[in-house]
């Protein structure tokens, strides 16, 4: 049976290239890591080394044991967080799509708590807008996302677990100097006339206004269109523009004027995994850290579960 240690020792041997590198990576000494060469070669029955002068080298058998032999030491450490996967113990990666107003308030704390928590989980914060985070999870690129099930583009089937964390409402941003900024709630027809800046076309949110406007009755005038929600409130503070964001996306510290509208719009913030019965301890650590945020003002108790 060989010795995982010993393929350990061999792999590194050829990477390294000299018995003392390998004895001071590993805080050895080198007749220790010799010794156990050796030993590997006698339950082998293989010439593994040679001597070159002062120095050993790895023969033809030796190159190949240590190329398998880290074929076999990936294998058992993947075959190890799988099997501490399907426990109780987060272990692994897993892949957070969220949209991007929600990453600091929402994405960003629960990382870090997590990070305390679960040493040897780690996560991959993606910024995915609801009309690419639905597909990234379905093809397997995301393992979980914060959306909004709003986005009524995509099939949300049965196949997806959803878990509500709250509204946010949708509010008209505004320059402070702006006649209609000192109303509280505002009908959307007294923008008809506005230069608009928004997000690129086809997202949840251009889709949206577009929808919304119409249905105030005109066309909006979109002067600029940014993917990055800060660019847009950029336009909007240097007075060149108006917009539709979620109250989110409005830092408290941006010089912009946030109206509620008359007919009110809000959109249910949520977490979605895809379904399945096996455990997965990973996934559900993230989700119950995302459920575990501190209070928000711009986020409301959750709405009833749409799925």
């Amino acid at each position: 049976m060989l010795n995982p240690w010993r393929l350990r020792l061999l792999s590194l041997l050829e990477s390294l290239g000299t018995v003392r590198a390998v004895a001071e990576t590993l805080h050895l000494s080198a007749s220790t890591v010799s010794q156990q060469l050796a030993v590997l070669e006698s339950e082998t029955r293989a010439t593994l080394l040679e001597r070159n002068g002062r120095r050993v080298q790895l023969t033809r058998q030796g190159s190949l044991l240590a190329r398998r032999g880290r074929e076999i030491l990936d294998s058992m450490a993947e075959a190890e967080v799988e099997l501490r996967m399907l426990g109780d113990e987060p272990i692994g990666t897993v892949r957070v799509g969220a949209f991007q107003s929600a990453i600091h308030p929402l994405a960003v704390p629960a990382v870090a708590r997590l990070a305390a928590s679960h040493p040897h989980l780690q996560v991959e914060l993606v910024e995915s807008e609801p009309h690419e985070s639905g597909p990234a999870l379905r093809t397997g690129d995301l393992d979980v996302i914060i959306t909004t099930t709003d986005y009524v583009e995509f099939p949300w089937g049965r196949d997806l677990e959803i878990v509500p964390l709250g509204t946010d409402p949708v509010v008209l941003v505004l320059p402070r100097a702006h006649p209609l900024a000192r109303r509280r709630a505002v009908d959307l027809a007294a923008c008809a006339d506005e230069t608009w800046t928004g997000d690129r076309t086809g997202s949840y949110m251009a889709e949206l206004t577009l929808r919304l406007c119409r249905q105030a009755g005109f066309e909006p005038r979109t002067v600029s269109r940014f993917s990055n929600y800060l660019l847009q409130l950029g336009e909007v503070e240097a007075g060149r523009a108006v917009t539709l964001l979620p109250a989110l996306a409005v830092p408290a510290d941006r010089a912009v004027a946030t109206c509620e509208l008359t007919t009110p719009v809000h959109r249910n913030v949520t977490i979605v995994v895809r379904g399945g019965t096996a455990p997965r301890a990973a996934v559900d650590a993230v989700v119950t850290a995302l459920c575990d945020h501190p209070e928000i003002p711009a986020l409301t108790s959750p709405a009833a579960d749409p799925g």
